[in-house]
């Protein structure tokens, strides 16, 4: 039975490993869309062009007992993940880091998964917002083949005790106050603690990145005299929040998915990242 390149077609011989007629690397992996093995290295199909699903297009992380969740999701229009989201316990305190790959730079998930990484096992570890953002923006940087190619991602951390939390951002990823509506307050939009690093027209003004330039985090401490929920997100949530009535009741995974099908409804557009930390009550 004669043997034909998947991207070309082209007849080669049985036990080759590349066609000599367009230099495709024969035996590569089968295409989940159109079926042909012709995957390269970077996840794209060489005959139809679509990026293959990875286990970043949609993720879901709930603490032990459900007491915070996070999603992540590449959302409608995008061929991939470029966010990367960490939730985890640290003794009495809960840290979460978002990081949003900034499109416009090469390998941007890259970026965003190895500054998530990177910062929240120094927060974990106990360093301050700065060490940890410090060592995120190094790690990224590291990524550079030159300040031409350099992978950069926006950023935000928070550490939550149990009646406070202290947040450390960089770029227009963003961190909302969720008044809890039995407390007799109302959510509504919620409250805005954090302010974008980016120009009126929308382009950001800091990142991580080797070609960031003396790049500092902004850190803030937040004490709430009322239990509610600390929102976490990037701009995929955020953007479809005018006018928008955050949920009131149900688990915070629960809570978390439905803002991602609000955002999904609303068109999609960009990748979704969202996490949820109660303080001062239980949810649920």
């Amino acid at each position: 039975m004669p043997v034909m390149c998947a991207v070309c077609e082209a007849s080669v011989l049985e036990g080759e490993t590349y066609c000599e007629a367009c230099g495709h690397t024969l035996g590569a992996p089968a295409c989940a869309s159109c079926g042909a093995h012709a995957v390269d290295a970077e996840g794209y199909c060489e005959r139809c062009g679509v990026r293959q699903p990875t286990g970043r297009d949609h993720a879901e992380t709930v603490l032990d007992g459900g007491a915070a969740a996070a999603v992540t999701d590449k959302g409608l229009r995008r061929s991939r993940n470029e966010d990367a989201v960490a939730l985890l316990t640290s003794g009495a305190a809960i840290v979460t880091v978002v990081c949003d790959g900034v499109g416009s730079s090469p390998r941007a998930d890259e970026a965003s998964a190895i500054a998530v990484e990177t910062a929240s096992a120094a927060l974990a570890r106990g360093l301050p917002h700065e060490e940890a953002f410090d060592l995120a923006g190094r790690a990224v940087a590291k990524l550079a083949t030159s300040v031409h190619d350099a992978p950069a991602s926006t950023y935000i951390a928070a550490v939550v005790e149990r009646d406070r939390f202290t947040l450390g951002w960089a770029g227009d990823t963003r961190a909302y106050w969720l008044p809890d509506p039995e407390r007799g307050s109302a959510m509504n939009q919620g409250v805005l603690l954090t302010e974008d690093d980016a120009v009126e027209t929308g382009e950001i003004t800091a990142w991580l990145g080797a070609d960031a330039v003396d790049v500092a985090p902004h850190v803030r401490t937040f004490a709430p005299k009322e239990p509610g929920l600390l929102l976490v997100c990037s701009d995929g949530l955020w953007r479809y929040l005018d006018g928008y009535a955050f949920p009131t009741t149900g688990t915070p995974i629960e809570m978390a998915r439905e803002m991602l099908r609000h955002a999904l409804d609303s068109g999609g557009q960009d990748n979704v990242t969202i996490a949820l930390i109660p303080l001062g009550a239980t949810h649920g």
